[in-house]
Formats: structure tokens, sequence, C-alpha cells
């Protein structure tokens, strides 16, 4: 990056050359680079895409677990006797009811 810092502390006329030259140039090299580029931007959107896809999978996989296992707890707990747990259910204390 020095030359191009070099560049631009010349004068303003090596500047203005410069900016002139791209724009020149611009129609020309923008889509050369553009067809280089394109494919390599669309292979790592996909790339995204198919990660986003499995991790959404798996996040989903992972709830569907956690509530089959909560759902199952439920059912568990009321399938009970109805009594609660030592003490009152409340962590020792006692409610004023």
């Amino acid at each position: 990056m020095a030359i191009l810092e070099d560049v631009f502390k010349g004068s303003t006329v090596t500047g203005l050359a410069i900016g002139v030259g791209a724009l020149l140039l611009a129609p020309t090299v923008l889509p050369a680079v553009g067809r280089v580029v394109r494919p390599a931007m669309k292979a790592a959107i996909k790339g995204g895409m198919v990660f986003y896809r499995e991790t959404v999978a798996e996040i989903g996989e992972m709830a569907g677990d956690l509530f089959a296992e909560a759902r199952s707890e439920l059912e568990h707990e009321s399938s009970g006797t109805g009594t609660l747990p030592a003490g009152n259910g409340h962590g020792g204390k006692t409610s004023g009811h």
C-alpha cells in the first residue's frame, strides 16, 4: 500500500491522471472482473444457504427434543399422586394461604 501512498503524495495532476485512467478502463475491466468474481460470490452465497438450512434444522430438532422432554415431564408429574414433593413445592417456604 506504500506505493499507492507515494503516488497520491505526488502532485494533483498525478492523482487526476490515475482517476481518468481508471474511468477509461472501468468499462473494459469491470465486466472481466465480474465474470471472475460472480461464480465465487455465488458459491459463497450457496455455501451460506446450506449452512443456514442445516443450522436451522439442527436447532429445530433440538427445540423439538426439549419440547418433547418437557411434555413428558409434565405428563409424568400430572399422572403422580397429585401431592407436591417434600415441603409444599415452594422451596421450603410457606405461602400465607
